[in-house]
């Protein structure tokens, strides 16, 4: 029989791989999604740090100093067709038999459609400066996997939701240079469950699940120079510690295991990336205007999650590397009422070939875009955009052992492909007033 003291070992271990996943991933650059622009949708994200106005407050807090009093509303819908598939997967119990993994084969559309949703405001305060505040979801996803399916002792559930509110103050400090600042208070939301193996291939699975929320703070700084017809724009966002505290229910161990089932108290903390953003947008003529921007993103942050519960802790490796993307895009002016737009862009992905797991189907990808703005009367435009996002194939392996040093470990060899794409449909609105 397990002791009680081996009880509380194996409810710690058993917490500890749901805990790991408290970064759900996103379709684009693993949790994170780039959707804080209607306008900017249009042309693939490929000026946004060095054009002015509120859309823009993601890349830059610089970008409200020249905007004047400045609302804007958006919503991006992604429509996103996904599959994963066993390549393979096996679990080894602690006699040293390994099977195969029963079940589903084909993980059919596990990452679900959704909404992304913004807004900001501006406004001058007398004749140099400007304060504004945006809503944004930078982290906003769900996947689902049947309860049989292969993939089940990595991933069932992951719904992460996130609102990001950002303060911001804007100065135009000479003709041409623009500086601005502003302070975050980020929320994050987690449910997340997945299946736990017993100790025979006859017996059913067990089930942890966790929910987890809480608030933590970051900053982001930036700055604009207009030159005529060039304007370039930098743009930095910090990084974010977060700690999410919840709940964790672990149901359906049985025999040596049975001691393990629990309700608990746990918690994880994590941190998000910094941003890094660097922009130039050229009047060619005055219908035409070409935009470029690189951004360097310090996935390398999100390293490790540490597990702490009430009998123990956990440190999670995740080993994220450092990216580079690149965009680049068109601004047509057709007329005074319409303006139409077009871009590129290339989004590699953090997660490593050798560590990629279901919770995180993650590979690199291209977006092409095309967008308008039609300036429905004065003051009032209209901003819409459509983005074809390709993913491109990803292999998933990931090991996980169970209840390790318990003399019950189970090990876990996830082994899979992924492959999807996705349409992005944007539709926004802004005031001049």
């Amino acid at each position: 029989m397990i002791t009680r003291l081996a009880a509380r070992a194996l409810a710690g271990v058993a917490l500890a791989p749901v805990l790991a996943a408290v970064a759900a991933p996103a379709f684009a650059g693993s949790f994170y999604l780039q959707e804080q622009s209607t306008r900017g949708a249009g042309r693939a994200y490929s000026g946004e740090a060095a054009d002015t106005g509120v859309a823009s407050l993601w890349w830059n807090p610089a970008a409200i100093a020249r905007s004047g009093r400045e609302a804007y509303v958006g919503l991006h819908g992604l429509l996103l067709d996904s599959e994963v598939n066993n390549a393979g997967s096996t679990l080894t119990y602690p006699t040293g038999a390994t099977v195969p993994v029963s079940g589903e084969s084909v993980g059919a559309s596990p990452i679900e459609s959704g909404l992304v949703p913004n807004a900001a405001f501006a406004m001058p305060i007398g004749d140099r400066f400007a304060v504004g505040v945006a809503v944004q979801a930078p982290y906003n996803f769900t996947t689902k996997y049947r309860s049989n399916a292969f993939s089940r002792y990595d991933a069932l559930t992951s719904e992460l939701r996130s609102a990001n509110v950002d303060v911001v103050g804007a100065m135009q400090v000479t003709d041409w240079l623009d500086l601005g600042v502003g302070v975050d208070a980020q929320y994050v939301d987690a449910r997340l469950g997945s299946a736990l193996p017993n100790l025979s291939p006859l017996l059913p699975d067990g089930n942890n699940q966790l929910e987890g929320d809480g608030w933590d703070y970051g900053w982001n700084a930036g700055a604009q120079m207009h030159f005529g017809q060039l304007d370039l724009g930098v743009g930095y966002r910090s990084k974010i510690e977060h700690e999410l505290n919840g709940n964790v229910a672990i149901t359906g161990l049985l025999g040596p295991l049975a001691g393990a089932n629990v309700a608990s108290e746990g918690s994880a903390s994590f941190t998000t990336p910094w941003f890094a953003f660097l922009s130039a947008r050229y009047a060619l003529t005055d219908k035409l205007t070409l935009n470029g921007q690189v951004n360097r993103i310090g996935w390398s942050e999100f390293d490790a999650i540490t597990v702490d519960y009430p009998t123990g802790g956990d440190r999670i490796v995740q080993d994220y590397k450092d990216v580079t993307t690149g965009a680049i895009g068109v601004d047509y002016k057709v007329n005074d009422i319409t303006t139409l737009r077009a871009g590129v862009a290339y989004d590699p992905t953090p997660t490593r070939d050798d560590e990629r797991t279901a919770r995180i189907p993650d590979g690199d990808r291209w977006l092409y875009s095309a967008g308008a703005t039609f300036q429905a009367r004065e003051g009032l435009s209209i901003d819409a955009a459509v983005t074809y996002i390709d993913l491109k194939d990803a292999s998933i392996d990931s090991t996980r052992t169970f209840y390790e040093g318990t003399g019950a470990d189970v090990t876990s060899h996830l082994l899979g492909t992924a492959e999807g794409n996705g349409v992005g449909l944007s539709l926004g609105a802004r005031w001049a007033f």
